[in-house]
C-alpha cells in the first residue's frame, strides 16, 4: 500500500521503520525496514530517538525520530506504515496527525495474505489473526477506516482522504 500511495500522492515522504527480526529475502536494508540488532535499538530507544517504539512478536519495532521530523520541518507529509499502538503513541505526540486503519475485508483473506507471505507458522498466523481483531476494536479512534480489498481501490481511497485533509490545512504532517 505504501509505495503504491507514495507513486500517487505528490510531497509524501516515508518512514522506514526499525526492527531487530531478520530480514526477508526479498527485502532491503534501509528500503523495507532498518534491519538493527536489539543492541543497537535499545541504544537509540533509550537516547529517544524513536517517536515510537513496541516490543512485537519478540521483536522490537520503531519509527526513527530524525528523519520524520526533519521532513515534518520542511513542510513536508510523512507516510507511517505502523501497527495500532504504534500509531496511538505517535498521536500522543502529534494530537494533528491523520491516522488511517487499513482493514482486511476479513479474516480468511487476512489468514490467506499471511500464509502467502510465507514467513509465519501456523501459530504465528493464529496470534497475527488474534491480535488483528483486538486492534480492529480501537478503529474508531482513527480518522478514517479504508478496507483494503482492492489495491487499487484502497489507495486511491486513501490519496483522496490525504487530499481532502490538505485543502483543509497545511502540508508538513503525519498520515
Amino acid at each position: 500500500m505504501g509505495r503504491a500511495l507514495l507513486a500517487r500522492v505528490p510531497n509524501l515522504g516515508w518512514s522506514v521503520s526499525a526492527t531487530t527480526r531478520d530480514r526477508r529475502p526479498d527485502e532491503v536494508d534501509g528500503t523495507d525496514y532498518h534491519f538493527v540488532t536489539r543492541g543497537q535499538f535499545e541504544q537509540s530507544r533509550d537516547a529517544g530517538g524513536f517517536l515510537e517504539s513496541f516490543e512485537v512478536y519478540g521483536q522490537l519495532k520503531g519509527t526513527p525520530r530524525e528523519p520524520v521530523e526533519a521532513r515534518l520541518a520542511a513542510g513536508e507529509d510523512v507516510l507511517l506504515e505502523i501497527d495500532v499502538q504504534g500509531a496511538l503513541a505517535v498521536k500522543d505526540q502529534y494530537p494533528d496527525a491523520l491516522m488511517i486503519f487499513l482493514q482486511a475485508p476479513n479474516p480468511e483473506t487476512q489468514q490467506a495474505r499471511l500464509r502467502e507471505r510465507g514467513s509465519d507458522d501456523s501459530e504465528q498466523i493464529r496470534r497475527r489473526l488474534a491480535t488483528a481483531a483486538a486492534e480492529e476494536a480501537l478503529a474508531d479512534r482513527f480518522d478514517a477506516v479504508v478496507v483494503n480489498d482492492d489495491l487499487e481501490r484502497a489507495v486511491g481511497e486513501v490519496a483522496a482522504i490525504l487530499g481532502e485533509r490538505r485543502r483543509r490545512t497545511s502540508p508538513g504532517g503525519l498520515s
